[in-house]
């Protein structure tokens, strides 16, 4: 009985404290290197960042209350023999993982803050291209049992369309007007640092063309936050999902 009673214990402390599965999937034509930031006064995930190979996946756990972000590296050269780097959303520490440091821009961000696990504590989540734009990536929820649960992301390959003001030189990543031009209507700082004062550029209105879901400006929360209670998460790099879908 008293082994039965420990068991039971563990069980509920595992089952409180269990937040939410991350599922990283690269459907890409070439190697990922997701980073991961944890948000201030979370705790680190088991990795803060690793290779991620054409067709591979990899599985997370996060607990409850758990907040961050993820992103993708591309043309990163680790070897072993000294720091190495990526192309482009590089961490800079010189290192597959990150270590507490995130994604240089453009870098397209995927953010969580996970509920507390109290009953009808919702999990707030998003793709966001305020930061600029480095390769496709798309996040689908399963299993949740409340909110809108919906899938969003950014499908369309932007680094095709990005205008040449925005473009990083070997055309790998799009940069947002506000790294771009520094300017406080495309950075919403400044006399432009709320709602009212930061309007979407003409910029940020191509990113949104392109991928409504995502967020295109500091201030589109409006259609691009999504809410989901209880459920796991799937970030998927290159999705082969239908445009009409997102």
């Amino acid at each position: 009985m008293a082994m039965f009673k420990l068991f039971f214990a563990l069980l509920l402390l595992c089952t409180s404290t269990y937040g939410a599965k991350f599922t990283f999937v690269n459907k890409c034509e070439y190697t990922v290197w997701p980073g991961i930031l944890a948000g201030s006064g979370t705790p680190p995930l088991e990795t803060t960042g690793f290779e991620l190979p054409q067709q591979s996946s990899r599985s997370l756990q996060a607990p409850n209350g758990w907040s961050g972000r993820f992103w993708g590296r591309t043309g990163c050269k680790f070897n072993g023999t000294g720091p190495g780097s990526c192309s482009t959303a590089d961490c800079g520490s010189g290192q597959v993982e990150c270590n507490g440091a995130g994604a240089a821009p453009p870098a397209t961000l995927a953010e969580f803050t996970l509920g507390s696990g109290s009953q009808g504590s919702q999990d707030f989540y998003d793709v966001s291209l305020v930061d600029g734009y480095n390769l496709p990536m798309i996040v689908e929820a399963s299993g949740g049992s409340s909110g809108m649960c919906a899938a969003t992301g950014c499908v369309t390959d932007l680094n095709k369309y990005c205008p040449d003001e925005l473009k990083v030189s070997n055309g790998d990543a799009c940069k947002s007007a506000c790294e771009a031009f520094g300017k406080p209507e495309y950075c919403c700082s400044g006399a432009h640092n709320t709602p009212d004062t930061c309007k979407p550029s003409v910029y940020a209105a191509l990113f949104k063309m392109a991928c409504s879901r995502a967020y295109s400006y500091a201030y589109d929360d409006q259609t691009s936050t999504f809410t989901c209670t209880g459920a796991d998460y799937t970030i998927t790099f290159c999705p082969s999902i239908p445009t009409s879908q997102l």
